[in-house]
């Protein structure tokens, strides 16, 4: 049995990975860094629960029901980064440790993927580490879970 729960949640287009942009953004697919994450999630003692959606709305909704069953987040909120308001307010309301994502260096990349809404409420931001961000962003997790003492 897992000590804590952890929601990895993806936003828009990453149900493309493997094909969309693989020079930035790899060969790996959402399936791929999903039984990375599960994997990664075992070893660490973490139950994972991975979830992509295009939608904001749904996002949104996935946070808010986050407040009551999971211990902690894990995002990429991949374009929603520079223009959701909503979703850094959701982040904000469920009161767990956040932990942001991207498999690109948004900092290497167009002036408008500079600004993340999501990072004023992160405990961390990993980027530029390809999907191994994920694994990273976990284990970074469970720290923080363990230093909370979460049962």
């Amino acid at each position: 049995m897992s000590f804590a729960s952890v929601l990895v949640l993806n936003g828009p287009n990453l149900n493309l990975l493997g094909t969309r942009e693989p020079t930035i953004y790899g060969a790996e697919t959402l399936d791929d860094v999903a039984r990375r994450c599960r994997e990664a999630g075992e070893r660490l003692d973490l139950a994972i629960d991975f979830r992509q959606s295009n939608a904001e709305h749904q996002l949104i909704d996935w946070l808010h029901e986050a407040r009551e069953t999971q211990h902690g987040i894990v995002i990429n909120p991949a374009a929603y980064t520079h223009t959701s308001v909503a979703i850094a307010d959701a982040l904000s309301a469920i009161a767990k440790p956040v932990i942001e994502v991207h498999i690109s260096n948004i900092h290497k990349r167009e002036s408008f993927r500079h600004h993340s809404y999501v990072s004023a409420v992160a405990e961390a931001v990993i980027c530029g580490c390809g999907t191994q961000g994920y694994v990273l962003a976990l284990e970074r997790m469970a720290e923080i879970l363990k230093s909370k003492k979460v049962k």
